[in-house]
């Protein structure tokens, strides 16, 4: 996937019916995860790929549907905010005014939103988290 030609919607609308089958979720989230390759943020180009995840938390996975691929987060430290809106210009606030003053830098491991329960997709009220992995400069 890619920027350009962004295919969220129907990678959440194949995985969506699935999600009630999956008996030991963790939590009524939904997360959507994303793995840049390395020097994907150097400079901004919206044809470059990366590999986009919808996923929700299990304790493990044994009760997972056959149909769905598993994938367990690596650890490591995460800077997170807190969006309300719709307005995707947190994402240049975070990678161009956060990042380069907080004495960390981008680390390389997924980018993930968790979308609860306050999630609404499109709406300006929606809200949401943003995990950036980071580590210590």
């Amino acid at each position: 996937m890619s920027l350009q030609q962004n295919r969220t919607s129907e990678l959440w609308g194949s995985f969506g019916p699935l999600i009630k089958t999956i008996s030991n979720r963790l939590d009524t989230g939904r997360y959507s995860l994303q793995e840049y390759p390395a020097h994907y943020f150097d400079q901004f180009n919206p044809a470059l790929i990366f590999k986009k995840w919808a996923l929700v938390a299990v304790k493990d996975h044994t009760n997972v549907p056959e149909a769905c691929e598993k994938f367990t987060l690596p650890g490591g430290s995460y800077a997170v905010f807190h969006h309300k809106g719709n307005d995707m210009q947190i994402f240049q606030y975070i990678y161009s005014s956060w990042l380069p003053r907080s004495g960390y830098a981008l680390d390389q491991r997924p980018h993930f939103e968790l979308l609860g329960d306050k999630y609404k997709n499109g709406d300006p009220s929606s809200e949401e988290h943003i995990y950036i992995p980071i580590r210590k400069l």
